[in-house]
């Protein structure tokens, strides 16, 4: 199945590179060949907000229309999130800026992640706002941030980066955990997700998702993810177990063991319910088909209607 976003952008989101077009080939050049629809989309969708609220001009400019790049925007915007009075607006707006504008793989999932979100929230107005109000895309965005710090042996600032992208956006993301790109996290609050944790491409997270361990076991001890899976809100999937590809797991339920991919589980503890018949769940957003609904109720009136 051909995915839709290399549709959209197919070069500059696919993340090409030097090598793809010659070696002589600066990445700078590259970038004003190529374009960004993205960062297009979002200054555009900026000036028109600034005409219609005037009072929101300063704002849009600062946020956006003064800088030259999604990245400069982007870490502007998560700086001034972040900041507190001992890490500074300007630290790390310098911190953030440079992580990002050094790794192509992040310059690729932040675009990515925010074209997810347009996608797959209804309630998303514009690229714009996802990048000015969204606090799921700034935490996951903050998350990429902190776990390049880590992987680069920086792991004080990665965790104090972690610290405060809990404190703000109520989301506790290790920076040690691997996230791959296209993620949705809805609404983000609450969501939780452990060391060891391994969620793969186009994953879609509601609140409260926590993928966390069993118990105090040290090592490989957190949920692995798989592409396309769709996960409920405050569904909580604890211990080393995998999450089959797109798979969907119902809000609430309490997930212990391997989820079979393309498969529907709900309950506590969660059991089988169902198949999913969609190549990636995570993709259409749909919790509620009357089948689903049918064999959610079956399950909830077989399992607790006599409690």
């Amino acid at each position: 199945m051909e995915y839709r976003m290399e549709k959209l952008f197919p070069v500059y989101a696919m993340g090409l590179s030097k090598a793809n077009v010659g070696g002589d080939v600066s990445l700078e050049i590259l970038d004003s060949i190529v374009g960004d629809p993205i960062w297009d989309a979002v200054r555009e969708e900026a000036k028109l907000e600034a005409e219609k609220e005037p009072i929101l001009s300063s704002f849009l400019y600062a946020s956006i229309l003064s800088h030259d790049c999604l990245e400069q925007a982007l870490a502007f915007v998560l700086a001034n999130r972040l900041h507190n009075l001992t890490l500074l607006a300007t630290q790390l707006m310098d911190i953030i800026g440079k992580v990002i504008l050094n790794d192509r793989d992040i310059q690729r999932a932040i675009r990515l992640d925010m074209q997810a979100f347009k996608d797959r929230d209804p309630s998303c107005l514009s690229h714009c706002s996802v990048l000015l109000y969204l606090k799921g895309y700034h935490s996951l965005q903050s998350y990429r941030v902190a776990h390049a710090l880590w992987n680069h042996g920086r792991k004080e600032l990665a965790l104090a980066l972690q610290s405060r992208i809990s404190e703000v956006f109520g989301v506790d993301i290790h920076p040690a955990a691997q996230i791959g790109e296209e993620i949705l996290l809805d609404h983000a609050t609450g969501v939780v997700i452990g060391e060891t944790a391994v969620v793969g491409n186009r994953v879609s997270l509601m609140q409260g998702v926590t993928l966390g361990g069993s118990g105090k076991e040290i090592g490989d001890r957190h949920p692995k993810v798989a592409q396309g899976a769709l996960i409920g809100a405050s569904a909580t999937i604890l211990g080393n177990i995998k999450i089959g590809e797109g798979a969907m797991i119902a809000a609430g339920s309490l997930v212990l063991k391997d989820v079979p991919p393309h498969s529907m589980v709900a309950g506590i503890p969660a059991r089988l319910i169902g198949h999913v018949h969609e190549q990636d769940p995570s993709l259409t957003m749909k919790h509620g088909t009357s089948k689903y609904q049918h064999a959610h109720h079956a399950f909830l009136q077989n399992h607790f209607i006599h409690i």
